[in-house]
C-alpha cells in the first residue's frame, strides 16, 4: 500500500504543503493575521502566552518542532522586536531541516505596513518554492498518525473507538506509527497498559505521566470539569468509565515508549510501532502537540462533533446514528447495527488515511479550524505539586 506524499529536503515525507507562519508574541498576531488571510495555504500559530521567554520554553519548543513538521513547506516567524523571543531561536532550527525560512521584526521593518508588506514579499517566496513540489509514492510505514477521541458517548467505546484501534494495528502492521494522548482520561488503565509497555521502564514512565497528569487536574480545593455535558448525555458516568472505552481506540500492539513534551524536550517515535504521548486532552492544543510529535494527521473518534486542525488534518469516526453529520469521514454507525464488523470499518479507515495522504480534503478540511492553540504545562504549578519531570531525571 502507497500513498502520494512531498519528498522534504530532510528526507522526511509531508501530506500537505502548508506555510506556517509563526506569531512569536501575541502583540503581532495581528500582522499575523493580515498577511496570512491572503493565501489559502497559509497557517498562523501565535503564542498567545507571553512575549517573555523564562517559564515559556515548553511553547518555543512547540513552536520549533511544528516549523519542523513534515506537511510544513516553508515557514515565516514574525516578532514585534521587545519581547525575549528571538525569531533566530526558532529559524536556526528550522534551517537544519534545510527547509525554507524567513523572518521579520516589527520594530526593524519600521512599523506594522511595512512588516506586512515585507511579509507578503517572503511568502511571495515561499509559494514559488513551493509550487516546484510534486507528490510521488511512498510506502504506508512512512505515515505518523495521532489517535483522539472527543464529545464520547457509549457508541465510541463500543464502536469508534475500537475500529479506530483495529485501524491502528492494521497500520502498525504495514510499518507505521501511532502516537496516543490525553493521559488524563487513561485513569483506571495503568493496569492495561502495564501489560502492554515494551520494558519495566517504560511501564513506570507511563505511570509517572499518568500520575503528573491527575495531579494537575485535581487540586484540591479547585473545582474542574473533566466530564462534559456531552459525555454525561451521552451515557458516561465516571472518568474511569469513560477511560476504559477511551482506551480501545489505541488498539492492541506493543507501547513502545511514552513520548514527553515539556520545556526541555519534545519527544519523537524512533521506530514503528504505537507510543503514548503527553499529548493533551484539550483539542486545539492536542493538534499542535501531535504536530510536534511529527504526526501528519489525526484519527478522531466522537459523537457528532467536528474537530479540524489547519496543519494537521483530522479524519473523524463516529457510530452515533443520532447525531451523525456531514462533518463524519468514516460512518462506524453499521458496528453499532450490528450491519458491519469491525474488520470492514477499519479497512474502510485505512482507505481514508491513504486518501487524506494522498491529498484528499477532509470533510471539513479548510473550514472551520481551531485555533493553533501552543497548550503548556505551568512550571510554577508542577513546581508546587512536586511534580517529577523529565530534568529532575536528566540535569
Amino acid at each position: 500500500m502507497n500513498f502520494n506524499g512531498y519528498l522534504r529536503p530532510d528526507g522526511s515525507i509531508g501530506i500537505r504543503n502548508r506555510i506556517l507562519i509563526i506569531a512569536v508574541d501575541e502583540c503581532c498576531d495581528g500582522i499575523a493575521q493580515s498577511i496570512g488571510r491572503q493565501y489559502e495555504n497559509t497557517v498562523v500559530m501565535t503564542n498567545w502566552y507571553t512575549c517573555m521567554l523564562g517559564g515559556n520554553e515548553e511553547s518555543l519548543n512547540q513552536m520549533i518542532a511544528n516549523a519542523k513538521n513534515p506537511n510544513v513547506a516553508g515557514v515565516l516567524v514574525i516578532a514585534m522586536g521587545c519581547g525575549s523571543i528571538n525569531p533566530a531561536q526558532i529559524t536556526s532550527e528550522v534551517e537544519k531541516v534545510k527547509k525554507p525560512v524567513y523572518a521579520i521584526t516589527c520594530q526593524e521593518e519600521g512599523g506594522t505596513r511595512k512588516s506586512v508588506d515585507s511579509g507578503h514579499n517572503k511568502i511571495r517566496l515561499l509559494q514559488d518554492y513551493v509550487t516546484g513540489l510534486k507528490r510521488e509514492p511512498f510506502p504506508m510505514a512512512c505515515l505518523v498518525v495521532g489517535i483522539k477521541c472527543g464529545g464520547s458517548d457509549t457508541s465510541s467505546g463500543i464502536a469508534s473507538n475500537p475500529c479506530v484501534g483495529a485501524a491502528a494495528d492494521k497500520l502498525i502492521d504495514l510499518g507505521g506509527i501511532c502516537i496516543g494522548g490525553e493521559l488524563f482520561e487513561l485513569q483506571g488503565c495503568q493496569e492495561v497498559l502495564d501489560v502492554r509497555a515494551s520494558s519495566p521502564a517504560v511501564a513506570q514512565k507511563i505511570e509517572r505521566l499518568i500520575e503528573n497528569e491527575r495531579k494537575r487536574w485535581s487540586v484540591e480545593g479547585t473545582d474542574v470539569e473533566t466530564m462534559s455535558i456531552g459525555n454525561s448525555i451521552g451515557g458516561l458516568t465516571t472518568i474511569e468509565e469513560k477511560s476504559l472505552g477511551a482506551l480501545h481506540k489505541f488498539g492492541s500492539k506493543e507501547i513502545v515508549d511514552i513520548l514527553e513534551i515539556n520545556d526541555r524536550v519534545v519527544e519523537k517515535p524512533t521506530s514503528p510501532g504505537f507510543y503514548l504521548s503527553e499529548a493533551t486532552m484539550l483539542c486545539g492544543g492536542s493538534g499542535v502537540n501531535f504536530a510536534s510529535y511529527g504526526a501528519h494527521m489525526i484519527l478522531w473518534t466522537c459523537g457528532a462533533a467536528g474537530f479540524e486542525n489547519p496543519l494537521v488534518p483530522v479524519i473523524r469516526v463516529s457510530a452515533n446514528e443520532d447525531l451523525i453529520n456531514d462533518d463524519i469521514d468514516v460512518d462506524a454507525t453499521g458496528i453499532m447495527n450490528g450491519k458491519e464488523s469491525l474488520d470492514i470499518v477499519s479497512d474502510r479507515i485505512i482507505d481514508k488515511l491513504i486518501e487524506t495522504a494522498s491529498g484528499q480534503k477532509t470533510q471539513i478540511e479548510g473550514i472551520g479550524g481551531s485555533t493553533l492553540t501552543l497548550y503548556q504545562k505551568d512550571q510554577r504549578l508542577d513546581t508546587l505539586l512536586n511534580i517529577k519531570c523529565y530534568k529532575e531525571k536528566h540535569l
